[in-house]
């Protein structure tokens, strides 16, 4: 019942999120609205764990693989999703970002020694043509050079996310709990942020309305505290390529609100495209019928 509680909570906060990125893009540079989210989200983990006696310092050993799940999780990856946002529609991005399914199990043998069966590779071949009818009609028949650069956004993210994906199972084997590990991790991610704001020169512009403020809220609090720490918790529990699962729901959740708001039109090609892309997925999680009677027995 936990595993289940976590999984439906990630997949109903995490297929929202993409709408909030989305509120989120205009007059704020994308630096600082990411800054924005994750310090907001440090501070108040932080300062809950403070109160509750729950807080603790990682030994300096841990304290690189903390870092490193803070660039690629509370860092780069939203830097290339949020910049994604501009050019392509939030729901999409969310179709690219489920197949963090095959980043995580690529990875998980290049780190790991997890081994990478046959269903991997047609999962990679579904997902790819899913994602060549869902983006073919903008990039083969009308080119578009944005569309481009929210592809290539979007699937720089999803390694970013992947390998910090990585970073996280790592901690937790190491006995670090997702909450500790999240909450300094975002601390190290709203730092590094906040120098690459100095470094660049970027104006540090004040939200600009209330619609902006709640999406930004939404995001640090739910998006962020609530929403990594349930998908890590996952990943401590089941391994990263089964936590990774919950990405294949992403998607329906995330069009259907891009649907609604940013008036993303369907076609029959791309519904057949987002079906192949969410059987890729699929794929990469069933057992062949003689395994499971092997593990059952």
């Amino acid at each position: 019942m936990t595993n289940f509680l976590l999984f439906a909570s990630t997949v109903a906060i995490w297929g929202t999120t993409w709408i909030g990125i989305a509120m989120q893009v205009g007059p704020v540079p994308v630096l600082v609205s990411v800054f924005y989210r994750f310090a907001t989200a440090a501070v108040l983990f932080l300062l809950v764990l403070a109160l509750t006696g729950k807080l603790k310092i990682p030994a300096l050993k841990h304290q690189p693989f903390i870092l490193a799940q803070a660039v690629c999780l509370f860092c780069c990856n939203f830097l290339c999703f949020y910049n994604a946002a501009s050019f392509v529609p939030s729901g999409l991005i969310s179709v690219i970002f489920s197949l963090a399914t095959i980043y995580n199990a690529v990875n998980a043998r290049l780190f790991f020694g997890d081994s990478i069966t046959s269903r991997t590779l047609v999962a990679a071949v579904l997902g790819a043509t899913g994602l060549g009818l869902l983006f073919g009609p903008d990039i083969v028949l009308d080119f578009d050079a944005n569309t481009w650069k929210g592809i290539g956004l979007s699937a720089l993210g999803t390694l970013f996310f992947s390998l910090g994906n990585m970073a996280s199972r790592r901690n937790s084997v190491a006995g670090i709990s997702p909450v500790i590990a999240n909450s300094w991790g975002m601390a190290y991610g709203a730092v590094m942020l906040a120098a690459l704001i100095a470094l660049t020169g970027t104006p540090v512009v004040a939200p600009p309305d209330a619609r902006y403020l709640i999406a930004m809220l939404y995001l640090a609090v739910i998006g962020s505290v609530v929403g990594f720490t349930t998908y890590l918790m996952l990943v401590s529990r089941l391994g990263s390529s089964k936590a990774a699962y919950t990405t294949v729901l992403f998607p329906v959740v995330a069009l259907s609100l891009s649907t609604v708001y940013e008036g993303y039109h369907w076609t029959a090609t791309g519904l057949f495209g987002l079906f192949l892309t969410l059987l890729g997925n699929v794929i990469i999680f069933t057992r062949p019928a003689a395994r499971r009677a092997t593990v059952a027995a």
